[in-house]
């Protein structure tokens, strides 16, 4: 029988011919992962151990985001306790304001995770990284204290799962509308602790900003990790960013398989998830087109160039401004995307529209600072989650939705479609 996408990283990593699902095993990490919130958790675990020095201060990545620009004192402590770790064990990457960014944007971007990598990270979307075909996992902070003081942890090997997209994606359709609908069918605990492959026509049709908002919401199904194929995409995007050497895996084609979900993308409407969870999906145009009061364009699924040029594109081509009565954030996921997005002009675009561009944050994502919701405020976000208090108050509403019916819904001042416009 052959091997997953899984299966075959973590036996390289275990330094054993094969590994099967199941199996419980000690493996070597590439990249060590946490932020804002977990780290200073990691770093107060890793000083009580007594540990000296890091594993490898090359492959330690500790990344302010979630309540940066720091939101009050606390959230400056939490910053400040990152800041001088890094500088204790000499950490080769530095991450600040203004030179950084959402840690899920960045370390793609950078070149610092790649193929055929084991990633673990203090933060549920680490998953993100398996768009590169890298094996990549969120951990308590417990545990990412030791593998930073070790270079290694324990796995269960996960069992896994394919996805087949199949046709063509029609206009307004993006990798967001495809991982929707997969949620919307399995639900959020249809991967609990599995790998989720991603294959079939559709994905290799797909970018690569595509394929990291697809992977990014991998643990909303419950996944443990996900893969997409490298293929040409993934070539180009990595040799173009890659800091080391990288060895890619690819799926025998008699893998075990726990299931096979298949889809067909040429009838597939634009997706929301509308309150209270990732998996209550539908067609856009099954949506109450209710009022709303705040949109917000970013974070690790959607704050990627390539989403904010869909945002541009619907402004230029219908000359239209946001609803007056809507709140519209606009956060570029990391420095250099704000940079792309400058230099293109359409930060005075989004501006004059009546958009408030930020600096990188994960900021109204999780509620933290920048966009947080009063009681039964209606949000449409290009994020990931939209369980109860998710973005704010426990009676606001959030409806996850891709950065076209974003656009749209800000501009009408209700839930609707760019082809209303």
């Amino acid at each position: 029988m052959g091997k997953t996408l899984a299966e075959k990283i973590i036996a390289a990593h275990a330094e054993q011919d094969s590994v099967s699902a199941g199996d419980l095993v000690t493996v070597n990490v590439d990249v060590v992962m946490a932020n804002d919130i977990t780290a200073p958790i990691a770093i107060n675990s890793f000083d009580a151990v007594g540990v000296e020095e890091v594993f490898n201060p090359d492959r330690i990545m500790l990344v302010p985001s979630h309540f940066t620009p720091n939101k009050d004192i606390k959230s400056a402590e939490q910053a400040r306790t990152l800041a001088r770790f890094a500088e204790s064990q000499m950490l080769s990457h530095r991450f600040q304001v203004g030179r950084s960014g959402i840690e899920h944007v960045i370390l793609p971007e950078r070149g610092l995770v790649l193929p055929g990598d084991l990633v673990v990270g203090g933060d549920s979307h680490t998953c993100t990284y398996g768009a590169l075909g890298a094996f990549a996992t969120g951990m308590g902070s417990t545990d990412i204290a030791v593998t930073m003081a070790t270079g290694q942890t324990w796995l269960r090997v996960p069992e896994t799962m394919k996805f087949v997209y199949h046709g063509q994606r029609q206009q307004w359709v993006y990798g967001k509308d495809m991982i929707l609908r997969t949620i919307g069918e399995i639900s959020v605990d249809g991967a609990l602790y599995r790998a989720m492959e991603f294959t079939g026509q559709g994905i290799t049709g797909l970018g690569m900003s595509d394929r990291l908002t697809m992977a990014n919401m991998i643990i909303e199904a419950g996944g443990k990790c996900g893969f997409m194929p490298f293929d040409a995409v993934t070539q180009e995007y990595v040799e173009a960013r890659a800091t080391r050497s990288y060895t890619p895996y690819a799926a025998d084609d008699d893998a075990d398989y726990v299931s096979v979900h298949e889809f067909d993308l040429s009838d597939m409407e634009p997706q929301v998830a509308c309150p209270y969870s990732p998996d209550n999906v539908k067609p856009v145009s099954q949506v109450e087109p209710e009022k709303v009061d705040q949109v917000f364009i970013g974070s690790c699924t959607n704050g990627r160039f390539e989403d904010f040029a869909i945002v541009a594109d619907i402004l230029e081509k219908t000359g239209r401004e946001f609803h007056p009565d809507v709140r519209v954030m606009i956060i570029p996921g990391s420095q250099a995307v704000y940079l792309d997005v400058l230099r293109q002009g359409w930060i005075e675009l989004f501006t004059l529209a009546g958009g408030a561009v930020s600096t990188s944050t994960c900021g109204p994502c999780l509620g933290g600072h920048m966009g947080v919701l009063a009681s039964e405020e209606v949000c449409v976000s290009t994020s990931n989650r939209n369980f109860r208090g998710r973005m704010g108050h426990r009676d606001a509403r959030v409806f996850l939705a891709n950065p076209a019916i974003a656009t749209a819904s800000a501009i009408l001042g209700r839930i609707g479609h760019p082809d209303e416009l």
